[in-house]
């Protein structure tokens, strides 16, 4: 049995939310897309990414060319437009088939984490500071206050189609695992071991599991757009 909870909240320091999700067990397809670019670019283009994906995924196409569509739809929407604003998004996307074979697929720096009674980041943020922990140039608690903590190296709508990486990862989602989605709005806020120890906690249900989880992102100072998805296995 599949149970999920999702939510998305403005944060505390923004007036539009530019986050976009979807949830739906039907389809077996959920995704959080943060969207860049300022009010009327980057909600337009996370919903944009949304709205094609839940199409594409509908229809049948594979997930990871899905999101090279959307990004396709991203661009294409943009050169129609008379500003000359980037419009962009990242994404983190779950397709669940059958009753436990998953596959997750991203582009940017919303993460996918996956708790087996420790929680593990399934997804490797597409960023400036990744690829300077990659280089061992600083530490995974230095990029948490890094100046350039927020500069993404990859893009829906921004990074050119021929240089765009849309990684993926499968496996199975047995019983009493959970995925867990977010934007940066989230992580942003609150470190691994307070999601862990929120997801750990088996007296709450999925909703309330992200209910606290963006809370704790607010009471931590909700500078960003958050939006949680959790998705588990009973």
């Amino acid at each position: 049995m599949i149970e999920f909870g999702h939510s998305t909240h403005v944060g505390l320091r923004r007036e539009h939310n530019e986050d976009t999700y979807y949830a739906d067990a039907d389809l077996g397809l959920w995704l959080v897309a943060d969207g860049m670019g300022g009010h009327e670019h980057g909600e337009v283009a996370s919903s944009i990414a949304r709205d094609t994906l839940v199409q594409q995924i509908g229809q049948g196409t594979p997930l990871v060319r899905a999101i090279q569509i959307a990004d396709e739809e991203i661009i294409r929407h943009s050169t129609r437009r008379s500003e000359a604003l980037p419009m962009g998004t990242t994404v983190a996307v779950l397709r669940l088939g059958g009753e436990t074979d998953f596959e997750v697929a991203w582009v940017g720096d919303s993460r996918v984490y996956l708790w087996n009674q420790t929680l593990r980041q399934v997804s490797q943020d597409h960023s400036y500071v990744q690829e300077l922990i990659d280089q061992g140039a600083i530490t995974s608690e230095q990029a948490r206050r890094h100046p350039h903590r927020n500069v993404v190296t990859q893009a829906l709508g921004v990074t050119d189609p021929q240089s765009l990486r849309v990684e993926s990862v499968r496996g199975r989602l047995e019983a009493g695992m959970q995925l867990l989605l977010c934007s940066d709005g989230l992580t942003e806020e609150v470190d691994d071991a307070q999601i862990a120890a929120i997801l750990a906690r088996t007296d709450l249900s999925a909703q309330e599991c992200v209910d606290h989880l963006i809370l704790a992102a607010l009471e931590g100072g909700g500078s960003d757009n958050v939006t949680v998805i959790l998705v588990r296995r009973r």
